[in-house]
């Protein structure tokens, strides 16, 4: 089964928060507003290259050339921020140290198997993300971000939050992570950087191929 809703008592407040206290903090119209806000960057990236290409070739048919050039803008752009999103799941280059020892990456998967369900191990084991369902959807936390599956599946909001320290284990930034979470989950959007919001399929199709069955599954969680 899944992991359980983060439940949060009020006076539960991630630390990290007072850092950046100009921020509004995210609740469910901050996030409706920023769907919107990103959506309309998409208009207004993808909807000039369009006219452009149009009129090209409605006044010259010679200047399809650039008009197909124009369509690849308004392709490509809107590819380019869901690229930035999907680059959030993905694990953070370690220092010229080199990786940790063996034996610290089994304990640091030992806790944070702990923290988790069954089923969210089988999934972080195939995916390298957890699972957490929270009050504003389906979060997804990987080693160095976090991806939220609004309810309904079909909108998703990427973060990019990580771990002061980058020696750690793997599976110790995923557990420092998923426990700020639990402890703050508005907090925790606060304080992480988004990098995209928008249509699930487009960060679907620049994820990692390996990490793609966390994003469906966390779709199918937030479709219920």
């Amino acid at each position: 089964m899944a992991a359980a809703p983060t439940q949060v008592a009020p006076d539960q407040f991630l630390p990290e928060a007072d850092a950046v206290a100009w921020r509004r903090r995210v609740d469910e119209g901050e996030l409706r507003q920023a769907e919107w806000l990103w959506g309309l960057t998409m208009v207004a990236h993808v909807v000039p290259f369009l006219v452009v290409a149009v009129v090209l070739v409605a006044f010259e048919p010679l200047a399809l050339p650039v008009s197909l050039v124009a369509l690849a803008h308004a392709w490509i752009i809107p590819e380019l921020y869901a690229q930035r999103g999907a680059n959030v799941a993905r694990p953070p280059r370690r220092r010229a140290q080199g990786p940790p020892q063996p034996g610290s990456e089994r304990v640091a998967l030992g806790l944070l198997g702990d923290l988790v369900s069954h089923e969210a191990r089988d999934l972080h084991a195939r995916t390298g993300l957890v699972v957490e369902e929270g009050r504003l959807g389906v979060w997804l936390v990987g080693q160095a971000g976090a991806l939220l599956l609004r309810p309904g599946g079909r909108r998703v909001h990427c973060w990019c939050v990580r771990v002061d320290d980058p020696d750690l284990p793997a599976g110790d930034r995923i557990a420092h992570l998923l426990l700020a979470l639990r402890l703050d989950e508005q907090g925790f959007a606060t304080v992480a950087n988004r990098a995209f919001a928008g249509a699930r399929w487009r960060v679907r199709r620049r994820l990692d191929p390996r990490a793609r069955p966390a994003l469906d599954h966390a779709g199918r969680l937030a479709r219920r």
